[in-house]
This record gives C-alpha cells, structure tokens and sequence, in this order.
C-alpha cells in the first residue's frame, strides 16, 4: 500500500507564505506526475500546480507568479511553496501522485489527508 502525508498547512496573514509539503510511503517503484489541488468551502476541488516526472510544472492562473511547485525524488516527496497568499487563497489543500508500485505495474492516483491553509488578519 501507499500512505501519504501532508504537512505545512496553517494561519497566515495577508501576503504571507507557506510552504506545503506531501511525502508518499510504502510499496513505490516510481512516481510521475504530482498534484496540488485545494477545495475552498462551498466549492469543487480544483488544481491548482502540477509537475511531470521530467519537471515540467504548470500553474493555475489563480497562483502563476505566486505558488512554486517541485519535488524531492529521492524523499518522495512534492512541495507546494505559497508566496504572496490571499484570503481567497484559503481553502484545503490537497497532493495527488500517480504511483507505479512495481516495475511494468500499473499506475495509481492516491491522495493525501488534506491541510487546511487559511489567509486572514
């Protein structure tokens, strides 16, 4: 099986930033691509950065020029680095990855817990 764990989430005020980290354990051969999403209350979860095994990232236009998406192969784990939050930042902030656990083995989508990001003086 595979357990993820996010971190990082909290209060912060008004230009303000967080740095949200997501770290998959147990039967993993590879990881490719690895997902932020967020689920302000009331809405649908949306994504909000992505980056590929290769390192190509992509952006929300809601965060471009604000969130840094990147990854840590070797510890399994992806960032989300929060800069210049807003109060419509705030929401629950999920990681998503797509795990091979075994060699030609198929690939798995598995999400963490969530961490509650909040922006607000």
């Amino acid at each position: 099986q595979v357990q993820l764990v996010e971190s990082g989430g909290g209060l912060v005020q008004p230009g303000g930033s967080l740095r949200l980290s997501c770290t998959a354990s147990g039967s993993i051969f590879s990881i490719n691509a690895m997902y932020w999403y967020r689920q302000a209350p009331g809405k649908q979860r949306v994504l909000v950065a992505s980056i590929t095994s290769g390192g190509t990232t992509n952006y929300a236009d809601a965060v471009k020029g604000r969130f840094t998406i990147s990854r840590d192969n070797a510890k399994n784990t992806v960032y989300l680095q929060m800069n210049s939050l807003r109060p419509e930042d705030t929401a629950v902030y999920y990681c998503n990855l797509l795990v091979r656990r075994e060699t030609l083995g198929p690939i798995n989508s598995y999400w963490g817990q969530g961490t509650q990001v909040t922006v607000s003086s």
